[in-house]
């Protein structure tokens, strides 16, 4: 038996960049905003607004004075729904073939995802 292969071990999902989600688990539970980066090595995204952190910086060319300043930290993709704004809640995605296409759907009402 060797090593994993960690090649293998990329995270899959249905969501996307700039896809409006909602976490439904944690600190920031309920709270929705826009998807800015998928790290699917690591199975984590970046969520506007969602796991706000202070980061402290030395001073530098760029910042002067250095100081405190609140970024968004990654959350695990697990963590997250696709929002719909229909329903007003965290659905799931499915992938569903239209015309020879793949299309994401809505899962609980089948309605096609833009985008």
């Amino acid at each position: 038996m060797g090593r994993a292969n960690p090649d293998h071990s990329i995270a899959s999902t249905r969501l996307k960049k700039g896809d409006q989600v909602v976490v439904i688990t944690g600190a920031d539970r309920g709270t929705t905003g826009r998807l800015l980066d998928i790290d699917k090595k690591h199975g984590t995204g970046l969520v506007e607004g969602v796991n706000m952190k202070f980061k402290h910086m030395r001073r530098s060319q760029e910042m002067p004075q250095g100081g405190r300043t609140q970024r968004e930290y990654p959350v695990n993709l697990s963590n997250l729904a696709f929002y719909d704004a229909e329903s007003g809640k965290g659905v799931r995605v499915g992938v569903e073939q239209v015309d020879g296409k793949r299309v994401r759907v809505v899962r609980p009402s089948g309605k096609q995802i833009e985008g």
